[in-house]
């Protein structure tokens, strides 16, 4: 109970914050996610990406572009076009890197096992290199990855390193990641809906199933006699000890 009631403070205290992004806001292709983990018991979501193309300004010797705070020349959560990377090459007198970041999502979970879940989830859409950490305070933080990044440097000192041919050839390619990320953002969501949609089916059922015995057991107790009912207590904790470790068993099955 204690261990509920602190991850539901940290819960509220997390979704309470202000949000600091530069964006200020969830992306558009990812609020359905978001949503459905905020909205359960088990889970809320700490920081989140669709993914991104972004034109990012180094380190530069020029005072303008330092002041008009243009580290970032371009970003968009979308597909991009050819003139979006010539006008931030046009906008840097430093070092440009043009890079393509896919979706990434950091949830807290209440418990391990649900950790485990949203961990099989994120695997099977093809977020390989999603994982599972625990900290000291007992905070499982899941996270959500996947390796088809782009990074790649296409000025120095504000002189451009590239042609014309090639900045036409990294957006090709940085749009075909953008779709298959989208892809995969979208069998996310289908496969996280499908397994908490088993995962509240299957605490139903048990909980159904747990209700119907007591029902049957104390209907018994109250036809009995005073022995007879007794005994039957008996016969009815040895009965829940016995499912207790058919239950444990079917975990490492």
């Amino acid at each position: 109970m204690e261990v509920e009631n602190t991850f539901k403070q940290w819960k509220k205290q997390c979704l309470n914050k202000i949000d600091f992004s530069k964006k200020g806001s969830v992306d558009e292709d990812i609020t359905n996610i978001v949503s459905v983990l905020n909205d359960s018991e088990k889970y809320f979501t700490t920081s989140s990406c669709s993914g991104r193309i972004i034109v990012i300004d180094g380190v530069s010797d020029c005072l303008d572009v330092q002041k008009q705070n243009c580290s970032w020349l371009f970003v968009t959560h979308q597909k991009c076009q050819k003139t979006d990377l010539v006008t931030a090459l046009e906008r840097s007198c430093g070092d440009v890197i043009f890079k393509f970041e896919p979706f990434i999502l950091h949830v807290q979970c209440r418990q391990l096992g649900d950790a485990q879940l949203l961990h099989s989830v994120a695997v099977e859409s093809g977020f390989r290199n999603s994982g599972i950490t625990v900290g000291k305070k007992g905070k499982i933080i899941m996270a959500v990855r996947s390796t088809h990044c782009l990074e790649v440097p296409l000025s120095r000192k504000g002189q451009v390193l590239v042609s014309s041919d090639y900045i036409e050839f990294l957006v090709e390619v940085a749009n075909q990641k953008m779709i298959e990320n989208l892809r995969r953002i979208e069998r996310f969501f289908e496969c996280l809906q499908s397994a908490m949609h088993h995962e509240d089916l299957h605490c139903t059922s048990s909980e159904a199933v747990k209700e119907k015995s007591v029902y049957k057991r104390r209907r018994k107790r109250t036809q009995d006699s005073p022995v007879e009912a007794c005994q039957s207590s008996n016969d009815a904790t040895l009965s829940d000890e016995d499912n207790g470790l058919q239950n444990g068993m079917d975990l490492f099955t």
